[in-house]
């Protein structure tokens, strides 16, 4: 069972990595012939587990491209070809969280721009235009500003088109002025129950001796809302590795429900006319569910607290049926589960770093060494017994900060060092004490009880933070890398697999293609140039430094110095580059390659574009790069990319030595977005 998770995730992924359907269909006849061959060639009776085995997994990845596939025909919605302006009649569908006090608030709606039907579109509301009748199910008109979703910065950056084409979102856009809510006319928008319990959950942490900080993560465990985080405790927490406890994600929905179910295991067990008659894992796993979808709901049903839920779910299921609670078959159930409604998320970081950490947990506790110490812990004295317990704590958290330290790198460029140090002691302070704690506040609060159990939160969560703080402001706390290849990725994903699925000593070889991976990793230079896809920010990597070539920074300008790999201090401005001229206009550099030095060009603003000489200069470059639209005489020797240029594959990452060029949307790609 586990393996046919793993082989619909190859198929989901190979559906991702491959541009058109000609390549989706060799895949398919491929594992097709895969299949057949196995049927063939192993006859022999005493095979038939292993050609079925072989069959079934080749055919389970033919399914997970045809479940992508189709997801993808079924909701995939085009964006719009070009932006517009003009007065739209719109319907308010959601109110989305930000994550931040100081960021517009943003709604989803549906707009009608043309005829009877309409887009949805994703728009940011400025301040000025944010009344208070901007509610669900409110409709109006208002100037708006649409256009498509963007694409993503540079090759592997993060795809916002991607995600919209999945939501069904055809633009995104901004107000240009106040809606008029004709129809909800005085209607102003009440604070709902998670606001007001949110309110109420930081009052009473702060007033019960809580800091402003740890009311902030207080609320943001009961109800998902982290607004009231600072951008410095967001940061320390995520260097020090703690950026999950932030994230309303398994580990918070397990903890809830693992609570509930002992609390109702133990308290039903108390009365033995109940326990001799109801079925108590039974009840306790429906109690546990329901807690479960109750805080899931409360917290705002993001699509990964759903994933997580239905997850725990099942192995409420597995423990109402008697069966073993967590073992990688069930976690292959639920990740076959999930994937059959949402086959996007394979390619998410939530969902695969959930699973990943289970999956190694779960196969480390069932390896057969850790079995034996755990054992010899049980039957041994109360201090033998605490050290087996500390000694395979540490050893978890080491395991599942190896898987994934890759997985945080590719997506994040960024992990901390002491990630699992950390863990060690915030997941079950997290688990154990603050979560409980703030439950029995809650509960206690109706009776006006809750002050001491408010006091035990509020100090465990500023431990916690405090702990995160001084991890983070070690040196070399932080480990920055840039933008990874794939290959190295797959190669520990192969390995994890092996090590985690496999049993015996051949297991082991499963070490080969980790370590691989993880040299890959770490010997991965960092791309030579960046260009964003709209070409206003270039940034180029040279011994460890970088240089962009504007000072003014935007959202987009952060993501390309984070993929560069470099630490903010070493970020320069191109100008300042030895052997670098921007006096007249555009900006001349060279980088060195093994064939020599390779000239390049930034030509930014329409005065820059007419600089006189610029044709004569593009003849002496080999690479031109600009924002705007080049002179058609404008010819470098290898390549131009200008407006048109980036409009139609957007932005770009060059590799000087090999000369490759990668691009966001490269030529072939058949994919919707």
């Amino acid at each position: 069972m586990a393996w046919l998770a793993v082989a619909l995730l190859c198929g989901i992924g190979a559906w991702f990595a491959l541009p058109s359907p000609a390549e989706w269909f060799i895949f398919i006849g491929l594992c097709g012939a895969f299949a057949s061959v196995s049927m063939i060639w192993w006859d022999r009776e005493d095979l038939a587990l292993l050609r079925g085995a072989v069959a079934g997994v080749a055919l389970m990845a033919v399914a997970g491209l045809l479940l992508i596939w189709a997801r993808s025909e079924a909701v995939g919605t085009p964006a719009i070809g070009r932006p517009i302006v003009g007065e739209y009649a719109f319907r308010v569908l959601a109110r989305e969280e930000t994550g931040r006090l100081d960021r517009p608030l943003r709604v989803l709606i549906a707009a009608r721009i043309a005829g009877p039907q309409s887009i949805r579109a994703r728009i940011s509301v400025d301040k000025a235009y944010a009344r208070p009748d901007l509610v669900v199910g409110a409709s109006g008109t208002a100037k708006m500003r649409l256009i498509a979703p963007s694409r993503p910065v540079v090759p592997g950056a993060y795809d916002p088109a991607r995600a919209a084409w999945f939501d069904g979102v055809a633009a995104v856009g901004s107000f240009l002025g106040a809606p008029d809510m004709r129809g909800h006319p005085g209607r102003a928008e009440q604070p709902g129950f998670r606001e007001r319990l949110g309110g109420w959950v930081s009052r009473r942490t702060v007033a019960m001796g809580g800091s402003e900080a740890a009311a902030a993560i207080a609320e943001t465990l009961v109800t998902g809302n982290r607004t009231g985080l600072s951008d410095e405790d967001t940061q320390a927490m995520r260097d020090a590795g703690l950026a999950h406890l932030l994230s309303i994600s398994g580990l918070h929905v397990g903890a809830v429900i693992a609570v509930v179910w002992f609390v109702a295991m133990r308290g039903l067990g108390l009365f033995p006319w109940l326990a001799l008659r109801l079925p108590l894992p039974l009840v306790a796993s429906l109690l546990s569910a329901g807690a479960g979808i109750g805080y899931t709901l409360l917290t705002g049903a993001e699509l990964p607290t759903i994933r997580a839920c239905i997850a725990a779910i099942l192995v409420l299921l597995a423990l109402a049926l008697g069966r073993r609670a967590l073992s990688l078959r069930l976690i292959a159930v639920a990740a076959i589960t999930v994937l059959l409604f949402w086959p996007e998320a394979a390619i998410s970081p939530s969902f695969q770093m959930s699973f990943a950490a289970v999956v190694a947990i779960v196969a480390l506790h069932n390896a057969g060494p850790v079995e034996r110490w755990r054992e010899r812990g049980r039957t041994s004295g109360p201090i033998m017994k605490w050290g087996t317990w500390l000694g395979l704590l540490f050893l978890t958290a080491i395991v599942v900060e190896l898987t994934l330290m890759p997985l945080v790198l590719f997506h994040f460029q960024r992990t901390g060092v002491y990630g699992s140090l950390v863990n060690l002691v915030a997941i079950p302070l997290t688990t154990v004490v603050i979560m409980p704690a703030i439950g029995l506040a809650m509960l206690l609060d109706a009776a006006g009880l809750g002050a001491a159990a408010w006091w035990a939160g509020g100090m465990a969560i500023d431990v916690m933070l405090g702990l995160a703080r001084f991890a983070a402001s070690r040196p070399g706390a932080v480990i920055v890398t840039s933008l990874i290849p794939l290959w190295p990725i797959v190669l520990c994903c192969v390995g994890g697999f092996w090590l985690a699925l496999w049993s015996g000593r051949a297991r082991l070889l499963g070490t080969v293609p980790y370590g691989l991976g993880l040299t890959g990793i770490a010997m991965a230079p960092p791309p030579d140039v960046l260009i964003a896809g709209d070409g206003r920010q270039v940034v180029v990597t040279e011994g460890g430094d970088a240089y962009r070539a504007k000072a003014e920074t935007r959202f987009d300008d952060k993501a390309l110095f984070e993929m560069a790999g470099t630490p903010e201090a070493r970020i320069r401005h191109l100008a300042d580059r030895p052997e670098t001229s921007c006096a007249e206009g555009p900006c001349t550099f060279a980088l060195m390659s093994p064939e020599g030095p390779v000239r390049l060009i930034y030509v930014r603003g329409a005065a820059a574009s007419r600089t006189v000489g610029l044709s004569r200069l593009c003849g002496q470059v080999a690479i031109a790069i600009s924002p705007d639209m080049l002179p058609d005489d404008c010819r470098p020797t290898w390549l131009r990319l200008d407006e048109r240029e980036l409009a139609r594959q957007g932005g770009a990452i060059i590799d000087i030595d090999e000369r490759v060029v990668r691009r966001a949307r490269p030529d072939g790609d058949r994919h919707g977005w």
